[in-house]
């Protein structure tokens, strides 16, 4: 109750911030619906440079691209072709126990790797719909949980990986970052735990900071979600900074991040949401705007 109560009042307090603290700005929502049976369970997302190409994944193991069309700044409809079973390194659909993909980071030229939860794994794609690239496995992946793994995923300026798994252990225990360069893992980094909110999706914006999306879910009364942001140096993760922290119930069960820049160079913020297949839940792309 306590924690839902500070929720809404930073929630509310985020509209009236001082000028000069940096926080996020709603712009709009859009609901996402579609035919396809295979619409749902949206857990990332990643945005191109114009705000409009993206590429999303589903946790049923399947992967969408399209273009987002755009009013006001706000995304106001989709045009996607349909969902394709993500493949495994055989060529082959991913079956069901090895296809919780969860985070997703792209490069310039296309390239995907994904993060799966329950068989606790990265796979390097050329494309959407190509067969997977193996990479190695990070021995402490093995002792993740097996419904709270690698949840986030994103891609540093220099093609460094960083992944953060769902859970840390304790409240008071940071969560691990694990590292991925020059064909290798370390578990070097970490990032403070702050309350009930857990990691969900993560992107290195143009401004070359981390960003990491957080959501704490309070059973009825819905999710609420969080966004904080990094500076990342020689001494790991700094400059800790609150952009956002709604109120339970205020966007649905929000999981992927996106971070880019509109033609003036302000930095903005989308976020999709998974609806666990559930009628009460909706697939909802959200649309905020950084103010500093």
């Amino acid at each position: 109750m306590i924690s839902s109560l500070i929720a809404f009042v930073l929630g509310v307090a985020g509209a009236d911030a001082d000028a000069g603290t940096p926080r996020l700005d709603y712009v709009g929502s859009y609901t996402w619906t579609s035919p396809d049976p295979h619409l749902g369970g949206m857990s990332a997302i990643e945005i191109g440079d114009d705000g409009r190409d993206f590429v999303a994944l589903s946790d049923r193991g399947y992967i969408v691209s399209g273009t987002l069309e755009r009013k006001d700044g706000a995304v106001s409809g989709i045009a996607a072709g349909a969902l394709e079973p993500l493949r495994d390194i055989k060529g082959a659909p991913v079956t069901r126990k090895w296809s919780d993909a969860e985070g997703l980071a792209r490069t310039p030229d296309g390239r995907l790797f994904i993060s799966f939860e329950a068989r606790h794994r990265l796979w390097a794609y050329e494309a959407a719909g190509s067969r997977a690239m193996p990479m190695p496995v990070n021995p402490a992946f093995r002792e993740l949980q097996p419904n709270s793994g690698l949840e986030a995923l994103a891609i540093g300026p220099d093609g460094t990986l960083y992944a953060l798994p769902e859970r840390s252990g304790k409240l008071e225990r940071p969560f691990p970052v694990y590292r991925f360069a020059k064909g290798r893992w370390d578990s070097l980094l970490s990032i403070p735990r702050r309350g009930e909110h857990l990691p969900v999706g993560a992107d290195f914006g143009p401004d070359g900071k981390f960003y990491l999306l957080e959501r704490h879910f309070t059973g009825i009364f819905g999710f609420s979600t969080r966004v904080r942001r990094f500076t990342l140096g020689p001494d790991g993760f700094t400059d800790e900074e609150v952009l956002l922290q709604t109120w339970t119930g205020r966007h649905d069960n929000l999981e992927g991040i996106a971070v880019w820049a509109d033609r003036e160079g302000t930095i903005r913020v989308t976020m999709l949401s998974d609806d666990n297949f559930h009628f009460l839940q909706r697939t909802e792309l959200v649309d905020y705007r950084l103010s500093e």
